[in-house]
């Protein structure tokens, strides 16, 4: 199959599709806001990404790479996917479901998707254990500051149940979610979601 990693950074997931034999992957990234913590001596861009490459034996031909916003890409510029992988990469977007769209035009089968979500963590409503636990609730939250693990680069997040009505509104019609970790989150880095969602004709 042909993947699209989107906000590959090193390209964990890039190498890792390869592994398991996709036959070409394309990684995406944008590397102009660094977490919004890096000075510019330590910005790497696709330094890592190369060197495992070149460590792994795979060519330019079967493991691509662009420095490109998800906002810009599209069928003529990359093709069409098989799989989508957007991990760790819509929280940091002002506009995630634009991001969605773009992406489901240009995939076949499946996206997966990983983000913070807001299920057991709210910096408005008292922080860890102060979120929206209820599963049905559809809420989602913006960030104009650092409001969100003190980094301004974190826009938004949704409850699980919204970035799953996300996922389904842009063309990805059997969706199925589930949380990193089972009950409830005692640490920010643990209070994240996957969707999982498929095209029908598959």
């Amino acid at each position: 199959m042909r993947v699209l990693d989107v906000g590959a950074w090193d390209g964990y997931w890039t190498f890792e599709a390869l592994k398991r034999g996709a036959s070409e992957v394309v990684a995406i990234d944008d590397f102009s806001d660094f977490l919004g913590i890096l000075e510019n001596k330590d910005r790497h861009a696709w330094e890592n990404f190369d060197l495992c490459r070149d460590i792994f034996g795979y060519n330019e031909e079967k493991c691509k790479r662009f420095d490109m916003s998800v906002y810009d890409v599209t069928e003529d510029k990359l093709g069409r996917f098989d799989i989508v992988f957007f991990f760790g990469t819509l929280y940091h977007l002002r506009y995630p479901l634009l991001a969605l769209d773009r992406l489901s035009a240009l995939c076949n089968r499946e996206i997966y998707v990983e983000s913070a979500i807001l299920d057991d963590f709210s910096p408005y409503r008292g922080g860890i254990g102060s979120g929206y636990p209820n599963e049905n609730q559809i809420v989602m939250e913006f960030y104009p500051g650092k409001e969100y693990g003190n980094n301004s680069t974190n826009w938004w997040a949704p409850t699980l149940r919204c970035l799953a009505r996300m996922v389904l509104s842009s063309g990805f019609n059997n969706v199925k979610a589930w949380k990193l970790t089972e009950g409830v989150a005692t640490q920010l880095p643990h209070c994240r979601g996957f969707v999982h969602g498929v095209k029908s004709a598959v």
